[in-house]
């Protein structure tokens, strides 16, 4: 039960990150539709907790190499991407 709560409270982290980075209008559109994109997938509540998470690393894994993205942005994602590979069912 707990570790239920636990992965919650990430994906809530990390929706909160991925939503200053789609608000943040220096980040270039491309990765911020990617930021999108995963954001959708952790609100996704057809699937368990790992397979949301899952799906937005996925998503986010694709930008992460980007060479246009500001260096805080490519931060916040590679803290993202580290904080849902922490989440499993």
């Amino acid at each position: 039960m707990s570790r239920i709560i636990d992965n919650e409270a990430k994906i809530k982290n990390a929706i909160y990150m991925l939503v200053t980075i789609i608000n943040d209008t220096a980040v270039p559109r491309n990765i911020r539709r990617a930021a999108t994109e995963a954001l959708n997938h952790l609100r996704d509540e057809r699937y368990s907790p790992g397979v949301r998470a899952a799906n937005a690393v996925s998503a986010l894994d694709q930008v992460s190499q980007d060479p246009n993205m500001p260096l805080s942005a490519r931060t916040r994602i590679w803290q993202i991407i580290a904080l849902l590979e922490t989440i499993k069912d």
